[in-house]
């Protein structure tokens, strides 16, 4: 376990200026609302994104990446020490759900005002979006390079 911690050291306490704050503090207030949104309103269209060759049933699909991302989302509120490490959970979360995306776009899937091919086209060219900004409004990036140049200088003393 103190392995682990130290080897998360690099993630914890990163500084980012208040514009990034409120990006990082959208961002996550965006991911929860969107995640009770998979509880609640807009359920059935979630549904209808998740991929057929899914494992799972589409419904326990939905519930669970609804409450990773109201977890994901009230990390990035309430958990400011950790942002940087939290911004790669997210970015990976958004890379590993953008096959339901595709699938909205290959299958012609009608949701969330998405009811053109050219809206849902538009719309995979989005997720690429979310991941920088995941990355940006967290200091991610940055803390995980400069843990990188900070580990190669003290192997070189």
């Amino acid at each position: 376990m103190n392995g682990i911690i130290q080897n998360l050291k690099w993630s914890y306490g990163t500084k980012t200026d208040w514009f990034r704050a409120v990006f990082r503090i959208l961002l996550g207030l965006s991911l929860a609302y969107a995640g009770i949104g998979h509880l609640t309103f807009s359920r059935l269209e979630f549904v209808a994104q998740v991929p057929n060759w899914v494992p799972l049933s589409d419904d326990l699909v939905v519930v669970l990446s609804g409450l990773v991302e109201i977890s994901l989302g009230l990390a990035l509120v309430l958990l400011p020490k950790w942002k940087a490490l939290t911004g790669w959970i997210v970015a990976i979360f958004f890379v590993l759900i953008f096959p339901g995306n595709i699938t909205q776009y290959l299958n012609g899937t009608d949701a969330f005002g998405l009811d053109t091919d050219q809206a849902r086209l538009v719309r995979l060219f989005f997720q690429p979006v979310l991941i920088l900004w995941a990355l940006w409004a967290t200091g991610a990036y940055k803390a995980f390079v400069e843990r990188n140049i900070s580990s190669n200088s003290n192997k070189n003393s």
